[in-house]
This record gives C-alpha cells, structure tokens and sequence, in this order.
C-alpha cells in the first residue's frame, strides 16, 4: 500500500514555476528524515544523508511540476482564457472540471465549455479543440465579477483530482502521477534507507520545471554535483492501445528506459541496474521514450554525470487522470535500495569503464 505522502502530494496543485505549494510540504517531510536540506535558487529541493561520508554523491530526484494551464485572459463576459503549460493534447481539456489556484491558495472551479449537439447541427458551427478557442466558465458574470473572485493573469490551473483506487484494490488513478509519484519515492527512499548500509551520500528531493523543458534539473545539479543521478518519473504504458516489447505495460516492472531522443543510455549503467535487478528477482521492462526526463539535462552538467530513469509504468500521463499500479511502485523502490548498497567509487569506476 502507498504511503499517505502519495496522496497528498498528487492533491496538492504546481503546474510549473508554481510549485510552491509541493515544496512546502516536501521540506516539512525533508526535514524528518534528513540531515540537512538544501534548495536552488529555482525552487528544487533535496534532503541529504551521509553528507560528510567519503563515498560518491548519489541523486535521486522527481520533478514537482504537473502539466496544466495558466489564466491567460479574461473576457468581457467573464469567461477564462487559457494557455497550456506543459505537453497536454488539447482534445483531452473538453468539458474537463479545472481549478484556478488564486492568491491565497484556495481553488476557483471551472469547467472547459464544450458545444452541445443542438448548436452544432447547422453544419456552420465547429466544436471547440484547441487552446486558442477554450474558455473555463467558473460561472462569473463579467470582467468586473472574475477580480472580484480573486483571479488574475498569470495563475495556475489544475485539473480537478478524483483520486480512486480500483476494486480489486492494485491500481490508482489520480492527477500528477507524473511526477509526484517521484516526489513521494524520494520521500519513501530517504524514510526506509538504513544509511549506514550504503557507502555513499544520497541527495533525495525534487526538481522544478521539468515539464517545460528541465530546466530545474541543470540548477540543482550544479548545486550538488552528483556522481550518479537517478531519475524517478513517470512513463507512459501503451498497453491500452498496442502490444510492444519497448511500450509499456501496467504491472510488468519499473522501465529501464534505454532510450529516448535526448539520453541514450550509458551502456554501463544500464548493465548495473540490469544486473541489479535480477539479483534480486524485480521485475524489470524495456522502454523507449519518444519523451525526456532529467536525467538527460543532468548527464551534461559539467563535464558529465553518470544518469539513468527509473520509470514508473503509467497509463494516461498528462491529462486529467493516470494509472498506476502498486506492484510497480514496489519494483521501482525495491531497485534503488538495492542499487543504493552498491554505489561507492569502485562500482562508479566500474561503470565509467563500460561504455
């Protein structure tokens, strides 16, 4: 069963360069379970262990951002504006519930308004399906009456959570799997990690603005200059719709993804986490990425770090509502553990020289 930090984390609302609200909590649970915390001047936060033992830097990192929109205009009529953040296929928005997050941190709910069939039958009308042509109706009824509800230029929509957990009690669907589950692994590392097993110091946190192009990664890892970066992130399953061997399925494994268009996978390290999962019988699956994580920023960091994606296999990323399934997550954890115990500067040496 997940640990309740899940749960909070993917309620809590941060399209990117919003993520304040996520980073509150990861620093009051940082705290608990850290010997110091340490934050970017982005946002990106980390806790660490081991800080003074002479091993290598490892880094485990989520991302805090979900996809989203941001309050872009305001009509005359009241009706809101929006502009994406994040990769998000605008058919998916259609008479979605969405909430504008205003200053004080509490939600105006709105709904994307679709054309009913009556006002389509002339052939003249066309539905609504892009960005451009969305309004989010929060039920105001003018200019006037939106500044009145709080809301501005410039503040983050979320999509509506419905947070459910299936009948036969395996799998979740919720909001912003991608990425608070790495969020809440980084947690869940640092809670379990017995650190005088370990013979590194481990960086566990989150990044900000990967979902707009990584951009938190490259700060937080000038910050800390890892010797081994480890990207948790969500990956997406196509088995809904096709079979493939490099796909995806729910409930096959955390992905080894050995590929994608900005990271190819260091040959050694992709025989490390291989070797490592077989050891010790995780179930394990092949992903190519057609997407990045922050693996890929942080492999360039100075003059070159050591990277790889841990994925967590999910259905329907970036919409309303992802899948997951809790055989997964135990793969996903269960591996870093494990690769946690290996990792001192011989291993690092050792997987350098396998290229």
């Amino acid at each position: 069963m997940l640990k309740e930090h899940y749960r909070i984390l993917v309620d809590l609302p941060g399209v990117s360069a919003h993520e304040k609200y996520v980073r509150k909590f990861m620093k009051s649970e940082l705290e608990k379970v850290s010997e110091v915390v340490i934050q970017d001047k982005l946002g990106s936060i980390f806790g660490v262990i081991n800080q003074h033992k002479n091993g290598p830097k490892v880094m485990i990192a989520g991302h805090m951002d979900e996809v989203g929109a941001m309050v872009a205009g305001i009509t005359d009529k009241g009706f809101i504006k929006m502009i994406p953040i994040g990769s998000i296929n605008a058919p998916i928005m259609m008479s979605e519930h969405l909430n504008i997050v205003i200053d004080d941190g509490s939600f105006v709910p709105g709904v994307v308004g679709a054309k009913p069939p009556h006002l389509l039958r002339d052939g003249a009308s066309k539905q609504v399906s892009d960005f451009d042509d969305f309004v989010l109706d929060i039920g105001a009824d003018s200019k006037a009456h939106v500044a009145e509800l709080g809301v501005k230029i410039g503040q983050q929509i979320v999509f509506e959570n419905n947070y459910k957990v299936s009948k036969d009690g395996k799998k979740i669907f919720s909001k912003a799997w991608d990425d608070r589950f790495g969020c809440g692994m980084a947690l869940d590392i640092l809670q379990t990690v017995d650190k005088d097993k370990i013979p590194c110091q481990l960086y566990a946190g989150a990044n900000v603005q990967e979902e707009v192009g990584l951009r938190g990664a490259g700060t937080s890892s000038y910050m800390v200059k890892p010797d081994l970066f480890i990207a948790v992130d969500c990956s997406p399953c196509s088995d809904t719709f096709e079979d493939s061997d490099i796909g995806g399925k729910l409930g096959g494994g955390f992905m080894v993804r050995f590929y994608d268009p900005n990271a190819i996978m260091h040959q050694g390290m992709k025989q490390f986490v291989e070797e490592t999962a077989k050891e010790h019988n995780i179930k394990f699956q092949y992903y190519k990425s057609g997407g990045g994580t922050d693996a890929a920023k942080v492999q360039l960091s100075e003059d070159g770090v050591l990277v790889c994606t841990i994925g967590m296999p999910s259905r329907y990323i970036h919409s309303s509502t992802s899948m997951i399934h809790l055989d997964d997550y135990e793969a996903v954890k269960a591996v870093i553990l494990a690769m946690l115990e290996k990792i001192d500067f011989n291993k690092i040496n050792e997987i350098k020289a396998n290229v």
